[in-house]
């Protein structure tokens, strides 16, 4: 049975408005719908009856009374993919932008998780029903490498990987303007926007660590292209720590500028090399996955 109770921390929902925190812990509603949960008097902070805009805060207990419907068994769909490499453990593919990584709110059909299945449908048991073999995640619209676990042994290892930062993980993405040296740092916590809680930000009152790496590999104009090398996970790292640096990737419609918009269709941010230890063996791997054409098209329109 899904969670339905929760428990406030410094970093873990503090300072989220009621109705934005329960959208994005039960997935299978609303905003609105919390909205009218809470209306209805089905949702409780201590035992007491709050607004929707009640601002959470260190050790609130949130309660709330909805009846989560059980997920129907994914469809497998025959989807095409980029298969880089394919083992009894692993699948590494190259990911296409326009793709989402798993179901969630509007999207049902047509993701990463329905093709997988298809592909490798003995992946249907391996980590949760949504998330078959899923152990890390491409915003939809960044393209590159990901890997997949084919095997609960790998699932597990993988996912140990990736939370003790043992994974390497290069992009390369095209930042607006000139950054301020050859390399560097940007290591702003991030968090949920203190405002705005469907966009993650150094403007927060639950922060994160978050650490990102770059390195200036050529420079234009108006941009410069990076090799960027997040140390750790956070949702929409790179794009939130190029933004607030000054120089927002280029397409970056949620994080850019009206100018870094400009001139690209889609976010320029490609998962280009990734390594890690192969869950079976414990040899180190790494799989490469070229500048697609359309991106490569933007930087020799550049030139």
């Amino acid at each position: 049975m899904p969670k339905t109770d929760f428990r406030i921390t410094s970093a873990f929902g503090r300072g989220e408005r009621l109705d934005v925190f329960l959208s994005h812990q039960i997935r299978v509603f609303t905003r609105s719908q919390f909205q009218r949960f809470i209306d209805k008097e089905r949702v409780w902070v201590n035992g007491a009856l709050k607004k929707p805009s009640y601002k959470l805060r260190d050790g609130d207990r949130v309660e709330a009374d909805v009846e989560i419907p059980e997920p129907a068994e994914m469809e497998a769909e025959n989807i095409p993919l980029h298969i880089l490499y394919a083992d009894a453990h692993i699948v590494v593919i190259d990911k296409a932008t326009g793709m989402i990584v798993h179901p969630g709110a509007g999207a049902s059909r047509g993701t990463l998780a329905h093709a997988l299945l298809y592909h490798f449908p003995e992946m249907r048991s391996i980590g949760s029903a949504e998330r078959p073999g899923i152990v890390h995640r491409l915003d939809k619209e960044t393209s590159g490498v990901m890997v997949i676990a084919r095997s609960q042994q790998a699932y597990f290892d993988l996912k140990a990987q990736f939370k003790k930062r043992e994974v390497k993980k290069i992009y390369l993405g095209l930042a607006w303007g000139r950054m301020p040296g050859p390399d560097g740092i940007m290591d702003w916590p991030i968090g949920r926007h203190f405002k705005h809680g469907q966009r993650m930000s150094i403007k927060t009152r639950s922060p994160r660590v978050a650490e990102t790496r770059y390195r200036v590999l050529r420079e234009f104009k108006d941009a410069s292209l990076l090799e960027i090398h997040p140390l750790t996970g956070r949702t929409h790292q790179i794009r939130v720590h190029l933004s607030a640096s000054g120089h927002p990737l280029i397409g970056d419609g949620r994080y850019g500028s009206r100018k870094s918009r400009r001139g690209s269709k889609r976010l320029f941010l490609h998962a280009h090399r990734l390594g890690f230890r192969h869950p079976e063996t414990a040899a180190w791997i790494e799989f490469c996955s070229p500048l697609p054409d359309d991106l490569s098209a933007i930087l020799t329109s550049l030139e």
